[in-house]
């Protein structure tokens, strides 16, 4: 195959056989949002590139080395979105949204494309489920949205699901990186340490020394991070207003029974942050352990011609979530049931045909056109992984009995015709209540997972 057609570096197909562990996320998602009264919105993959040069910051590696812009036909230039936050900040002033009741609470999926080594869990072309709140400014929102990942993922990681995690495997890392009054002043002390340094830091950094000198404790070239590694935090220069905010996070945090830990290292990639920046680690993925992460940036929308107006959110990586799940053993559940009617010859075709349409309501279901084998056609189930097989033949036909086959736990019954589906989605909404007896009792206690 030519390289033309083959697909770009740093993307990827997502697969039938990979699709439904997506779908999972998603829906796990969705009802979290849904749990918190969040409603989804969804932008466009481009945007003018102003857009992102006014809100991530031109001195961010994003904007300076990673982002995908070009010129459309009109001589625009465009870029397809990095991240979700800025054009969610952007639809909220363009489209008046403000004029809704506040707080606005939102959520998305998004693909997000940087041009960059691919990595695990990052390709060129990532996804990102994110939510965000727009005119909640007191700590109680960033708890909110803390609170909001912290169940998604312990839902995601339970050990339900088969998830074997240990003490510590996931952990909330917060930090304060002050406002613009704090942060002038940890500048002026920021840059007279790096001073000393500036010859041996990288040429991206000496640039960043001048007009954005935190930039430089984010900075991923190894020599860099180790001559930072001193260099005073920002955490221990805040405001009075800021260390007010994150004593009362911490605070709720505390109260709640969400384990943290304060990182002072933590600073974000992007310059719209303020006060809180929080990431959920895992140590199961190396050196890329981040899933998640979010916080506060109340100068986003002004910065784009909107009226002043306080946020807090937080994108998380599907992609690099996905992988977490993988390295803790988690079993994707399966929440509706697949029925297979096999026939024991082609003779019975119509009948299965006609059987699936009365199955389908509620029941997956599906059969075999091509005349094969029954033993092709159970092989072809089990591939597939259906939970139920329907055999049809001469003695089912004539008797109206089917042979139904659980294939999980090895049983047959003799069912009547009529009462095939109300005798599979009995059985499966046993199944499905003890599932989540199970998943509530998981709840009740602490599994250890984070720490």
């Amino acid at each position: 195959m030519s390289e033309i057609i083959n697909i770009p570096k740093g993307t990827k197909d997502v697969l039938p056989s990979e699709s439904h562990r997506w779908q999972w996320v998603e829906l796990a998602a969705r009802e979290v949002c849904l749990l918190y009264n969040y409603r989804e919105i969804r932008t466009p993959v481009f945007e003018h590139t102003p857009l992102f040069l006014r809100s991530i910051g031109a001195d961010t590696d994003v904007v300076g080395k990673e982002m995908y812009t070009f010129l459309d036909k009109g001589g625009r230039s465009v870029t397809l979105k990095p991240e979700g936050t800025a054009p969610v900040a952007r639809s909220f002033v363009e489209n008046n949204l403000e004029s809704e009741s506040l707080p606005l609470k939102l959520y998305y999926f998004t693909p997000v494309f940087r041009y960059e080594r691919p990595q695990a869990g990052r390709l060129r072309e990532h996804h990102q489920f994110g939510v965000e709140v727009y005119g909640g400014d007191n700590a109680y929102f960033d708890y909110e949205v803390i609170e909001l990942a912290y169940k998604l993922l312990k839902t995601l990681t339970s050990p339900a699901f088969g998830a074997k995690l240990q003490d510590g495997d996931l952990a909330l890392h917060l930090n304060s990186i002050g406002c613009p009054v704090c942060r002038k002043a940890y500048h002026e002390k920021l840059k007279a340490f790096l001073r000393e340094r500036l010859d041996d830091l990288c040429p991206t950094c000496r640039e960043r020394y001048e007009k954005n000198p935190l930039r430089v404790i984010d900075c991923k070239v190894e020599a860099c991070k180790a001559l930072v590694a001193d260099a005073p935090k920002i955490y221990d220069h805040i405001c009075p207003d800021c260390r007010a905010h994150m004593d009362k996070l911490t605070e709720i945090l505390d109260k709640s029974g969400i384990p943290y830990r304060i990182d002072k290292n933590i600073v974000r990639g992007l310059d719209y942050y303020t006060k809180t920046v929080f990431e959920f680690v895992t140590t199961k993925l190396g050196a890329q352990g981040t899933v998640c992460g979010g916080g506060r940036y109340n100068g986003l929308v002004e910065s784009i011609g909107g009226k002043p107006t306080p946020c807090v959110g937080f994108g998380m990586g599907i992609e690099r979530l996905l992988l977490l799940l993988d390295a803790a053993g988690v079993e994707t559940p399966v929440f509706c049931p697949v029925v297979f009617v096999a026939s024991q010859s082609p003779a019975y075709i119509e009948y299965c045909r006609e059987l699936c349409g009365e199955l389908r309501n509620g029941l997956t279901v599906e059969t075999d056109y091509m005349g094969r084998s029954l033993k092709a056609q159970l092989k072809y189930a089990d591939k597939r992984k259906a939970s139920y097989v329907v055999i049809v033949g001469e003695n089912e036909v004539k008797s109206g009995e089917l042979t139904l086959k659980d294939m999980t736990a090895g049983t047959s019954a003799a069912v009547k015709r009529e009462q095939v589906g109300d005798y599979i989605r009995k059985d499966w909404q046993g199944q499905i209540n003890r599932y989540h007896q199970f998943i509530e009792r998981s709840k009740k206690t602490d599994d250890g997972i984070f720490g």
